[in-house]
């Protein structure tokens, strides 16, 4: 499939919250996460509500604390990444599956959100390209990604359903550059890419 080329990701702030919300919807995108499942403890995410997963992303946005990036098509928010310094997620520093490989500084990809009509053209790989690239004019030298890896023996032929691939594809971030570094589960790897 062709990449798409017209696609723009800028970091969400105050001046974007509007377009979050076109995006998400109602719901918080996945089921009313607002993506504070690897930012929230886990007990604290499970007490808090859909209201209460919003109201601290909209804390974060609205004091410049920048939690993703949003893709845009011709000026229309079609996509959403997460992506930040691993420190920042709670939930994954202290994930057994998913734990520190060392003690290097990386950056993390931990969530993606599409518009489905936006969905299974290519735009994950932008948006991978796009949370490098602004990783990079952060001053990141490794981000680290957490894929399905959809070629593995259990779910080679499958496909995906529901939000299955929310920690992303591991076909896209190979065809990004990533490498994988560790394999966490039969269908979960960890992958890396070094910014040079």
């Amino acid at each position: 499939m062709p990449a798409k080329t017209n696609i723009t990701m800028k970091p969400l702030t105050k001046d974007r919250w509007d377009d979050l919300l076109a995006l998400f919807g109602e719901r918080g995108a996945s089921n009313g996460c607002w993506c504070m499942f690897w930012r929230l403890p886990r007990r604290d995410f499970g007490e808090l509500r859909s209201a209460g997963r919003k109201e601290i992303l909209h804390r974060m946005t609205m004091k410049d604390e920048v939690a993703g990036l949003l893709a845009y098509e011709e000026g229309k928010p079609v996509g959403w990444c997460s992506i930040g310094p691993r420190e920042d997620y709670l939930a994954l520093e202290n994930s057994r599956l998913l734990k520190r490989l060392d003690a290097k500084p990386v950056w993390s990809i931990v969530c993606f959100f599409m518009d489905k009509p936006a969905r299974g053209q290519g735009l994950m790989y932008e948006m991978i390209r796009g949370a490098v690239a602004y990783a990079k004019r952060q001053g990141a030298r490794i981000v680290e990604a957490y894929p399905t890896d959809m070629e593995s023996p259990k779910l080679a032929g499958k496909r995906l359903t529901s939000d299955g691939g929310y920690m992303g594809i591991a076909s896209a971030f190979r065809k990004a550059g990533f490498r994988e570094v560790a394999r966490a589960s039969e269908t979960k790897l960890i992958m890396r890419y070094t910014i040079r």
